[in-house]
């Protein structure tokens, strides 16, 4: 999991001011190269044709851990372009990168200098850069920032970090993943406060040019353009990732050992279809690793969610889990035929990242291909998917059968819950129903009905007796007539 420190000086005012002259007197001095993003572009083209060669860590990262590169900070005075700050390396982050800060279509290098971070008394900075941020005006804290692979991440509108996002995924959930790199970055401020963000990916299987336009009107919202050269074949291809923490929640808190009633930086993997279909998957922690695929032909959005923002179902005064981030991804024209992926992978504790979800291509990915995808990212506290279709506000399972009686052997009992103002107004005479389709199982008995005394909320319960071979996957949504009243839910059931 990325780790991103955020204990930093006030911002310095007078940088913002002074950066474009200071750039264009470099410029004219001949200090800065030529950029473009059709510059950039070539140049991971013809990076693409040469043999792939990572860059070595630093070797004096490796003496600093957590606690010694908290004690080194960038100095206020020394921020770039009107809001960056670059990040020591350390121990967890000991490849450096080039960083480059571009006016008026020119680009110049940002060189390292010890002078540059304040430490603590017997601290030493390792030459380099991990990455960088970009700080809030005016304030002591950040809202995006690059570090370790091709991992970023955003505050969002809530201002707490949370999950991350990656450039590329590479055969993520099968034998061996790659972890391509951002080696270079180029930053172009913008004049309304925003970045635009250049950067050059290099690994084994590809290279990549990566375009990040990126404003913070409240959301933190990024418009991505990305050009990938195959150097190799990829077996899945992972445009878009996304990754989070998913420990357990009230459904599971039973088999965790902390105090905390639930721990997870998102609850839910959302879609929507290029049919308008909207599809809720809640995350779990599992006992072994697991892949889901849902058909996603020109998706329209994807994302991972954090629904649940009542701060008592956390009572976290510190992480504030209720204050992560949701990043949904909206792919800019039609992508074709391809697949949601949904990998998680057992965790014991809230520090390691076990939920990652991508859309891959249907088509083979080849050596020597071109591929581009346009997409917007929304860092944002809103859900992005809700309307007046009803959506999924809480699910549990148990034992199947009629409460106080004996539970029916091999079989689950799955219980739903929706809200949504289109429910409004109905009742148990309104002819509303569940429809319900089952894999790898078989449906026993359901029933759907409003909650006493709850406003626009209705409850669907489903007896399910999964296959041995399992698990069942379960697909249901409310209706009234052929008309859809909610959005589609995705439960996985395991046979008891």
């Amino acid at each position: 999991m990325t780790i991103i420190s955020r204990r930093d000086a006030m911002l310095a005012t007078g940088a913002a001011a002074l950066w474009p002259a200071l750039a264009r007197a470099q410029a004219r001095a001949g200090t800065s190269t030529p950029f473009s993003w059709a510059v950039l572009q070539q140049r991971a083209e013809a990076l693409a044709k040469q043999p792939y060669r990572a860059v070595p860590p630093v070797a004096a990262a490796a003496a600093l851990d957590y606690d010694a590169v908290g004690g080194i900070r960038y100095r206020a005075d020394k921020t770039l372009a009107g809001g960056i700050r670059p990040f020591p390396l350390g121990k967890y982050a000991p490849v450096p990168v080039t960083l480059n800060v571009v006016a008026d279509g020119r680009a110049t290098r940002v060189d390292y200098a010890p002078s540059l971070f304040e430490t603590k008394p017997g601290v030493t900075p390792a030459p380099g850069f991990a990455g960088f941020r970009v700080m809030e005006r005016g304030k002591d804290s950040d809202w995006l920032a690059y570090m370790g692979a091709s991992y970023f991440r955003s505050a969002g509108a809530l201002d707490q970090y949370g999950l991350s996002a990656r450039g590329i995924a590479i055969d993520t959930g099968l034998e061996k993943e790659e972890f391509p790199v951002f080696t270079e970055f180029w930053i172009e401020p913008l004049g309304d406060g925003g970045y635009t963000i250049y950067a050059l990916l290099d690994g084994e299987s590809l290279t990549g040019a990566y375009r990040f336009v990126s404003r913070h009107p409240k959301a933190v919202v990024q418009d991505v353009s990305s050009v990938l050269f195959l150097r190799k074949p990829v077996a899945r291809l992972g445009i878009a990732p996304a990754t989070s923490m998913f420990w357990y929640d009230d459904r599971s808190h039973r088999t965790a050992a902390d105090w905390r009633p639930e721990i997870h930086d998102s609850d839910g993997l959302a879609m929507r279809t290029a049919g308008g279909e909207r599809v809720w998957r809640p995350l779990r922690n599992p006992a072994q690793p697991t892949t889901d695929s849902f058909a996603a032909d020109d998706v329209r959005g994807f994302g991972l969610l954090q629904r649940d923002r009542n701060f008592d179902h956390y009572q976290d005064d510190g992480a504030f889990y209720d204050r992560r981030p949701n990043l949904w991804i909206e792919p800019q024209g039609k992508w074709g035929s391809g697949r949601v992926i949904l990998y998680a992978f057992p965790t014991a504790g809230e520090t390691t990242d076990n939920v990652v979800c991508f859309w891959t291509p249907g088509a083979p990915v080849r050596a020597g291909q071109r591929l581009a995808y346009d997409y917007r990212l929304t860092w944002g506290g809103d859900d992005p998917t809700l309307d007046r279709v009803a959506h999924v506000v809480d699910t549990w399972t148990g034992s199947a059968g009629r409460p106080g009686g004996e539970p029916i052997a091999g079989a689950v009992k799955l219980v739903a819950d929706f809200v949504g103002d289109g429910l409004a107004g109905l009742t148990r005479e309104s002819k509303v129903s569940v429809e319900i389709g089952v894999t790898r199982g078989k449906l026993l008995e359901s029933a759907a009905y409003p909650v006493v005394g709850q406003r626009n909320r209705w409850r669907v319960t489903a007896d399910i007796a999964p296959d041995a071979a399992g698990p069942a996957d379960v697909r249901l949504f409310l209706k009234r007539g052929n008309a859809a009243l909610s959005e589609t839910l995705l439960v996985p059931l395991y046979r008891p």
